[in-house]
Parts: C-alpha cells; structure tokens; sequence
C-alpha cells in the first residue's frame, strides 16, 4: 500500500510526464503487447478489484487476494511458479510486496523499476521501520485503516489490529486484546505479571468476600466501602464557595418557635438518657455490685474502651413497650475504640431483669451485628446474661429475625473473616450461652463467670441433686476441661486486659491519624437549635443548617437553579468528602430527578452520602386531570430516585431533621432503604402521615371513623407514635442525637465505615470451629 507522501514525490521526480505515468501505474501498468499481458474483451473486467478499488486498496487485495502465481495460469503462463504462498505475501512490508511484483512479472517496465527506485530513497520512519510511508501512527483517525496512517487507541476497527497488517508490525506482548495498535492496558490479565494475592486481579487486590457483584473493586456496600479511598488532593474544601448563613429579620420569628420547640424536646431527652443510665434502678446496682461482686456495666466499658468518647447505638431502646419498660433493651450495644480499632461491643446489663432477654433486646443485638457486618467492624461481646424471658418464647425464638439468628450471624462473620471476641463475665444460661462458645477467643473470669445450658436450680428440679454452679459450668471446668473458654482470667480487670491483648494479635491495622487541622464552619451549631422545624410551616432553608455543618460553611452545589426543592452538593465534615441530599421543600420530579442524578455521580465516585431528611406531609390528591398528570411524572422521578438511592454502592447516612412521612422519606434513605447508619434530631417525626395534616389526607373521612371523636382519638395516637422517643425506643433508628453534635456524630461514622480500607481481607471461608 503506498501513502500520498510516496505517490507525491514519485511524481516530482517524474516531471510533467508524471501523471499521466502515475495513472498508467494506479491502473495496473499493462499496455497492449506488453509481454505476459494478454488482451482482455471490453466487456469483462481485468484483475480482480484493481480497477474498482481506490489505489490505497490495490497494493493490499492484490498481494492478500490473489492466489499464487503457477506455471500456465491466464496471464503469466511465461512466468515461472511463484515459490512462496500466499503467506509470503502477508508477511512482507510493502515495500516488499512492490518490489517482489516488479521481479516477478514485470521486470521489461521502465515505469516500475523507476517506481521502484523511487521508493527505496524512501527514508525509513524512526518509529515504525517496516513502514514504507515513514508517518507515526496517528490517535485521531482510526477510520481509515490503510490510507491513513493506523490509531494506536481504538480497539473498534479489526482490520486495522488484525495478523493481516499490512505495515508488518510485530503483536504486542502485553495486551492480548489489542495485538498490534493499542499498547498495554492494566485491565488485561495476561498482559501484567500476576498478582500475590490474587492470580485472575492485575491490580493485586485480593477478592472481596462480601460482594459477588464488584468481587474486586467493590466490598459491600453495605454494605462496604473498601474500594473508595477518600479523595483528599483533588477535593479541598478551599476551592468550594462558602454557604451565606446569615439568619434574615424575616427568619426571627420562626427561629424563635423551632428554638422553644428544641429546647423542650431535648429537656425530655435528656431525662430519659438519664432513667436508662441507671439501668434496672439503684436497688439492682447495688445487688449487682456488691453481693454478687460485679462491676456495672458501664464501669465495664470504661476497663475495655479506649480513653476516648464511644459511639453509643439507641440508648433510649425498649422504653415504653406493651411488656413494661426495658430500660436500654437489657444490653449496651455502641461503636468505640480498642487498641486504636474501631469495634462493636455488646454488653449486657444483668441489673436490668436480671439480665434477661426480651425481643427487642434480641432486635438491638441483631442491629449491632448488621453494622458489623456492612462496616467489617471486630465484635466484642460481654455476656451476662439469664436466657430468654420465657412468658414471651412466641417472639423470641421461631422466626427468622429471632433468637437464633444472633448464632448464625457469628458463624457468617467468622468465615468472612470478622473476628468475634467474647469475656463471660456472668452467668450465662441456655441460649446466651452459645454466644461465647462461637466466638473465635473466649475469656471467661474467676467465681463470677459460668456457662452452662441449664443452671443448678434445674438440675435440682430433674434429678433432684444439688450441684454448685462452679461445679457445673465454672471458669476452671471450661477452660481446664471442656476447652469452651480460651483464656481464664481471675478477675474482670485482667479480663478485659486480656482482650486488649487478643485484638492486638488480630493482624488490623489502626486508621492513621488524620490532619485535625480542618476548618470549622463560620456559623455556631448551637443554632441549630433555632433551625430545626417544629412543624414543616416552620421550616426555613436547608442551607442555613448546611452552612453550620460543613468545613468553612462551603458547599460546592450540584444543579443549583433546578429542582430547588432538593440541595445537593458536595462538602466536607471533619476533612470527610461527603455527598449531600438535603429536603428543602416538596420531593417534586425535577427534585427527584436532581437527586438520583446526583446520588449516582457520588456511587461511580465512591463519595458517601449524607441525606438530610425533611420530607412534606401527604399532598392532597389531584383535583385535575393536568394535576393527575403531574402526579404521575412525579411518582416516576421517585421510583428512579428510589432504585439509585437503593443501588449506590457507597456508605449512607441518614439525619431525619424534621419530618419522615411517606414516600418521600424512602427516596431520601429513609430505614427501609438500609443506611449505614440513621439518627433522629429530637424534633424529628415519623408516621406514614402527618398527624397534624391527617384532615388533607385522601379519604381519611372514609376509613370508618362514625364521628369526630374518633378522628380525633386517631389523630392523637398518631401524634404519640410519630414522635422521636416512641421511634427510638423501638429501634426504628440508631439513636437520636442533639443538633448540635450533628457534625461530630456524622464525622465518627464517616471514620468507622473508613476503616476497613486498612484491613487486610482474610481468604479463609468457613468459620473457626471450636470443638
């Protein structure tokens, strides 16, 4: 195949003759009685595709597609055969093929030697030797193969990468997919060396055992986050414009109602915070402590934390249940530091019944294994307890949600490689006593702990002999002979120093300290107090609460003049990158929209995001046709919203700042929608409606409701059970928080979900068996 460059400066040398000589080769070279050329008829074309093809075509299909020449073929019957096959032909350059031609047929042909000589002063080109043309491969035009030079980026044209190359470059050893244009990619596994620690990943990142979807660059979401490392170089918050959070002469009013409001609701908070604090009450503290000879539990996790301020998960769970107040659901379950490792801890409070499990103990525990389970997190557990409360076995033990699950949540993230570590620092009886025979390491402490399926009192009752309960499932018994315990310690203190020194062997590697040094927001958090809503009337802009969140009040906004009625953007809380959803208004379509379009930037980015929930009450139905319409392209922006809030693959925090009703709040990462994490300001409501708007709602006068006295008994029960407490205590989230440490509560969950960036992913997948 000859260029224009070659074609060109042949004819320059051919002088004004040199057209029409140039034509007379393009067409073949033959002229009548030319020896080995015989006459053709007009009617029949000559050589196949020389004279229908353009001349960038003829050097190649001439040479790929014509058989080899032999001895009585039509045309070179004076030629002797032609020795190399059709292979020959492939092999060689170009420069080759013409002069091979010339040799063979057509060596009488002034025109062709001249031809050829004037291709052999051709310089070589420096980059590919066997091109004839001398030019560099050129990244813009990769569609056309043969008359311009070849692109070395795209893989979409075949012809130009196929063995058939016309130009002779030799395959690439690095990328099988791409043999001759394109250089190496990381992407293709054979074409690096392989990986230690995983043979089929060329990035050498060892298979997540979490998520079959993304097996390398993805764990859980969680679901996980170990493939998105923050991006702190390309994101500082010095480049994104700052927040105007001044509060307006016309925001004093409705400052002063929410502030009223907030100081009332934060006045019964903390008076709850303060009755579960006590535990089963001062009588039990005391038993507890003095005649049994145990520590509280708090004093418990003082001995076994870090000196650091732990992350206490629904402390105001089990109050008010239809079987009597269960203060703090029996057990202490919370996220705080051990040897610098974020871990999850699950002590139980013997003060509280005696250490006797109700369901929505067993629902608090199974809640602190979840967000071990998504956050790769080391479970400690300190297990003091009397086994189920029997009265009600029907909703503790036969569902799949139940007791039982507890037990197959340890042999999953045992064989995930999430270490399980239990102290035995009570008695534990029947089914509190397989949580420490799953753990991976036990310890169990001197005349206080004992394990055993039924106690002494029992054993008694069905055999009528008296046995002691150090005899029958003591600290000596089990770690001496039975093997269920692994260390025995001789009192709590050396227990939990024990474990100190057990999470020090698990191979975890701390997260590093970060620069502390970030900018704080322009604007007090204590007025956050001021802008969390009473009611939705009371709402003023979301970006007043942002400026007072995020580092120096900036905020980079996404979509800012569309669907208003939803901010989001990107800021930093405590130096975190995070994405922000915050209400600010009704979740119209272009709203939703807005928001799905957003929430899947941040998942291809691997940004987390933090949704600030302030959702509308139920609008009224439509009066119109024009407004059914609207209704429907609006319940379509949400189902999309929905499916991308669903489907991000990154952490999600959940701050419900004002109200949670309806569809709105599962489009905004409400509970059903599995966020990492989810807290309540105080102020907070949830209700399928809201109750203050319960007469707008769409045939609430047709739900059988005789007369007004019983709408108004439905609106005030709705009014107790939409309430923060009454969410709370029933483990509809994750605690409630004051406003205004907001910002170092989503900072701490933004630095436990970081975590297992640090990990290393344990290729084990069975549990640790113990016996």
């Amino acid at each position: 195949m000859w260029g224009p460059a070659p074609l060109c400066a042949l004819g320059r040398r051919l002088g004004p003759a040199g057209p029409r000589l140039l034509l007379l080769l393009l067409q073949g070279g033959h002229r009548p009685g030319q020896r080995g050329h015989r006459e053709q008829p007009p009617s029949r074309p000559g050589p196949r595709g020389h004279r229908e093809q353009p001349p960038s075509r003829l050097g190649q299909r001439g040479h790929r597609e014509q058989p080899p020449s032999r001895p009585g073929q039509r045309g070179h019957r004076e030629q002797p055969p032609n020795r190399p096959g059709p292979r020959g032909h492939r092999e060689q350059p170009p420069s080759r093929l013409g002069q091979r031609e010339v040799q063979r047929g057509h060596r009488e042909q002034p025109l062709r030697l001249l031809f050829q000589r004037a291709h052999r002063e051709q310089p070589p080109s420096p980059l590919f030797p066997r091109d004839p043309r001398g030019l560099s491969p050129s990244p813009l035009c990769p569609l056309y193969p043969r008359g311009l030079p070849l692109s070395p980026l795209s893989p979409l044209f075949p012809r130009a990468l196929s063995p058939r190359d016309p130009r002779g470059l030799p395959p690439s050893p690095l990328s099988p997919l791409c043999p001759r244009g394109l250089p190496s990619s990381p992407l293709c596994p054979r074409g690096l060396p392989p990986s230690p620690l995983s043979p089929r990943d060329p990035r050498g990142l060892p298979p997540s055992p979490l998520s079959p979807l993304y097996p390398r660059a993805l764990p859980p979401h969680g679901p996980g986050w170990a493939g998105f490392p923050r991006r702190s170089l390309s994101s500082r918050p010095g480049l994104y414009p700052r927040l105007d959070g001044r509060l307006l002469p016309v925001h004093r009013h409705v400052f002063q109602l929410n502030l009223r409001n907030s100081e009332a609701a934060i006045q019964r908070y903390s008076e709850l915070l303060e009755r579960v604090r006590k535990g089963g009450g001062e009588s039990a503290i005391l038993r507890h402590t003095q005649r049994n000879k145990k520590l509280f539990v708090r004093e418990r996790l003082k001995l076994l934390l870090d000196d650091e301020a732990f992350l206490e998960l629904s402390p105001l769970a089990g109050l008010g249940m239809p079987y009597g107040d269960v203060p703090a659901a029996g057990c202490l379950t919370g996220i705080g530091k051990i040897c610098g490792i974020w871990c999850v801890f699950m002590a139980s409070d013997a003060t509280v019944k005696g250490g006797t499990i109700y369901p929505i103990g067993v629902k608090k525990q199974l809640r602190a294994q979840e967000i071990a389970l998504e956050n790769r997190l080391l479970s400690v557990h300190l297990v003091d307890s009397g086994g189920a409360f029997l009265p009600l076995q029907s909703e503790l033990f036969p569902d799949k949600l139940h007791g039982g699950r507890i037990f197959y949540n340890e042999a999953i993230m045992s064989a995930m490689g999430i270490p399980q570590v239990a102290v035995v620092c009570g008695s534990c009886v029947a089914g509190g006593a397989y949580v420490p025979t799953m753990a991976e390491e036990t310890v169990i402490i001197d005349k206080i702990g004992t394990l055993f399926l039924a106690g002494p009192p029992l054993v008694k009752a069905a055999t009528g002999e008296y046995v002691s309960p150090e005899d029958l499932g003591g600290a000596k018994l089990h770690s001496e002979v039975s093997g269920c315990a692994d260390h025995f310690a001789p009192s709590e203190e050396e227990a939990y120093e024990c474990i100190r020194s057990v999470i020090s062997t698990l191979n975890f590697q701390a997260v590093p300290e970060r620069d502390t040094q970030h900018e704080q927001p322009l604007y007090s958090p204590e007025e956050l107090l001021g802008l969390a809503p009473q009611d939705y009337s009371c709402t003023l802009p979301v970006k007043l609460i942002l400026s007072r969140l995020v580092d120096g009040s900036r905020f980079q906004e996404f979509k800012a003049n569309y669907g208003t009625t939803l901010v989001t953007g990107f800021g930093h809380v405590e130096g975190h990158l995070v994405g922000i959803v915050a209400s600010n208004g009704e979740l119209a379509q272009d709203a939703a929209l807005k928001g799905s379009h957003f929430v899947q930037l941040c998942s291809q980015r691997g940004v987390p995001i933090l949704f600030l929930q302030n959702t509308a009450p139920h609008p009224a139905g439509p009066a119109s046709i024009s407004q059914a319409e609207a209704h429907s392209s609006r319940l379509k922006a949400q189902a999309s919203m929905m499916a991308a809030v669903a489907c991000a693959a990154v952490p999600k925090v959940t701050v419900v700042i004002g109200g949670c009703f309806g569809s709105d709040s599962y489009a905004m990462c409400g509970r059903s929608f599995s966020p990492n994490f989810l807290f309540l300001w105080p102020n907070a409501r949830v209700a399928l409606v809201d109750s203050r708007h319960f007469s707008t709602v769409p045939g609430a006068g047709g739900s059988g409701c005789a007369d007004d006295s019983e709408l108004k008994q439905l609106k005030k029960k709705l009014e107790e059970e939409s309430s923060a407490f009454y969410s709370s205590a029933r483990l509809w989230d994750d605690g409630i928080i004051l406003p205004q440490n907001t910002r170092k509560v989503v900072a701490q969950c933004l630095e436990i979900m970081a975590q297992q960036q640090y990990q290393a992913v344990s290729q084990c997948h069975h549990p640790i068996l113990r016996m």
